[in-house]
């Protein structure tokens, strides 16, 4: 049996582990039509590096390692590169930390006795030694990071959790506001990003205003796209997902536009519904708005 044959399969009992509720792998499993769309937009290139701060089963590593294998005819060390020096990953729930290094080995991508992809390490605590060309990740939803520690009496309290880092904008217990923050730090000068985000990223005030804000000066954030309701496990979960590419630093804002595309579903099939936005320059902050075509 190839290794095509074996990695479908183990995705497919992923997937059909994650559309059981009750068990919650949902939370760690990003539907793989988004991710290969995701992909397609970003269209990455053989001999780039890839990174998912959050990466769950690996989907996004999958996806990748598959358009590229389809979309380059590659020489032997392009090839290499791809297995061993392509995708680094963050997951710091080890189960599944466990299921994504298997799932790329399935995948052909990696050694099942080199050194690992993925780090345990919560990739948020602090900035990262290396910078990537492209990001790609769901990180987990939820408003606030969190910890778990014993108080005096032996009793388990959680407490908001806040990383205070130079290289941040704002500091916040918002996990996603975090994310934003740090993936913007993880791309090369050069880089390109692609970031599922739920709609508390687009609308909150206060440190949520001054991380688009700065992300629309430093970086040209050209389009984002809205999700229909329902798309993950967890309904009611409304979502985005920003396009970004950094730059060098500038005097003037990187973004001089943001497209807006919505999607919509139901029970036939219907094309999505595309929505141009206002132009915004790089230091408009308010919160997203639809005009017609």
């Amino acid at each position: 049996m190839g290794a095509d044959v074996k990695g479908d399969i183990y995705e497919g009992l992923l997937e059909r582990n994650a559309e059981d509720t009750k068990s919650g792998a949902g939370q760690y499993f990003t539907p793989r039509a988004l991710i290969r769309a995701m992909v397609e937009c970003v269209r990455p290139e053989p001999n780039k590096t890839i990174a998912d701060p959050a990466c769950g089963t690996g989907g996004f590593f999958l996806a990748a390692y598959d358009f590229l294998i389809a979309a380059h005819a590659m020489d032997k060390p392009q090839k290499a590169f791809l297995k061993h020096e392509t995708f680094y990953g963050n997951e710091i729930v080890a189960g599944t930390r466990r299921l994504a290094l298997m799932n790329m080995f399935l995948h052909n991508i990696g050694e099942i006795d080199g050194d690992s992809m993925i780090s345990p390490n919560d990739a948020l605590v602090a900035s990262s030694p290396k910078t990537y060309d492209y990001v790609l990740a769901n990180p987990p939803f939820g408003k606030k990071s969190s910890m778990s520690f014993t108080n005096d009496e032996c009793e388990q309290e959680r407490d908001d959790l806040t990383y205070n880092r130079q290289d941040f904008w704002a500091t916040t217990s918002n996990k996603q506001l975090n994310f934003v923050q740090h993936i913007r730090t993880l791309l090369k000068s050069t880089g390109r990003a692609a970031v599922v985000v739920p709609d508390n990223v687009l609308f909150e005030g206060g440190a949520g205003e001054t991380v688009r804000k700065k992300l629309m000066e430093n970086t040209d954030l050209h389009t984002i796209l809205r999700l229909p309701t329902g798309i993950f496990y967890a309904n009611g979960v409304k979502a985005n997902v920003l396009f970004f590419d950094n730059h060098a630093a500038s005097k003037a804002p990187w973004t001089k536009e943001i497209w807006f595309y919505a999607t919509c579903c139901s029970s036939t099939t219907t094309p999505p519904a595309r929505r141009r936005g206002r132009k915004k320059s790089g230091s408009t902050t308010t919160a997203p708005t639809f005009t017609t075509p």
